[in-house]
């Protein structure tokens, strides 16, 4: 049984984790393939904006040209903002949901999976919404690298709302990127690259919720969506699964496809990022 934060208003439920992994569902079987910087990546961008005004968010897609070691391409963010009041802090929430290029990967987990969840959490803020800090989710296009990882390939869509956020002086308390948690088999790793005093946090809410023995801190360093953020010098940690199949052997393959995911796991990331959210409200 998974224990609550009592005191808190905001919660995520299994409904939630219904509505999250249906839409990872959806995503995989109308929006695959999703590469990075796509025609196809815009559809399920299109989709993912439908999604989240469905569950009651106040969404926008961002649309934007970035260099890549292709040639410019043409990525899209979607944005939802719950807001409680215009001098509140926020808490921001990022997932990714392209995929790899030039692999056969449906990218159920690395991707979909919490894709959908931001749209639970979508429908959990709209439901129950979050006292005294403002809450934003952002679905990122541009995750994957074609290559390697640098300044002109992979992250484009965190780099670009890592730069937003800097232009618009918002008072960022915390950005916490969520990374293939749909893994039946859920095992959350909080890399070495993040904040340490969010790295904390997230351990002391998977302490109250009932989740301490799936998740723990690891000395891997992850290049991920809060890469860009933690750049420019805002507050970040990472939630990734990396053992996805034996020796992490499913992820970037076929075999990431939508059985391996769980409404189980989702709800219990779920339930884990709502307490994360929660810690930040005031009472």
């Amino acid at each position: 049984m998974l224990s609550l934060f009592l005191a808190a208003s905001f919660s995520f439920m299994r409904t939630d984790a219904s509505l999250a992994y249906s839409c990872a569902s959806q995503i995989v079987r109308e929006c695959t393939p999703r590469d990075a910087g796509t025609a196809r990546a815009e559809i399920a961008a299109n989709k993912i904006l439908d999604m989240a005004a469905s569950a009651g968010a106040d969404v926008r897609k961002d649309s934007f040209i970035a260099p890549t070691p292709r040639g410019n391409r043409r990525f899209n963010n979607v944005y939802a903002e719950f807001e409680y009041s215009p001098t509140s802090s926020w808490v921001v929430v990022v997932s990714h949901f392209d995929t790899k290029a030039g692999t056969p990967s449906p990218g159920a987990n690395d991707g979909a999976s919490t894709t959908g969840l931001l749209v639970g959490l979508a429908n959990a803020l709209s439901d129950r919404p979050v006292k005294g800090i403002n809450v934003m989710l952002v679905w990122t296009d541009g995750e994957e690298c074609l290559y390697s990882y640098g300044e002109r390939d992979g992250l484009q869509g965190s780099k670009r709302a890592s730069e937003i956020l800097s232009s618009k002086k918002r008072d960022v308390k915390a950005v916490l990127c969520a990374d293939m948690l749909g893994d039946r088999d859920l095992n959350i790793i909080i890399p070495a690259n993040g904040t340490h005093s969010l790295a904390e946090r997230v351990v002391e809410c998977a302490k109250k919720a009932g989740l301490s023995s799936m998740v723990s801190k690891s000395n891997l360093f992850v290049k991920d969506d809060h890469q860009p953020f933690l750049d420019a010098s805002f507050p970040a940690v990472d939630l990734i699964d990396f053992s996805y199949g034996p020796e992490n052997s499913w992820w970037h393959t076929k075999e990431d496809t939508i059985d391996k995911v769980s409404v189980e796991s989702l709800y219990k990331a779920g339930v884990l990022i709502a307490c994360f959210i929660s810690s930040f409200e005031k009472q």
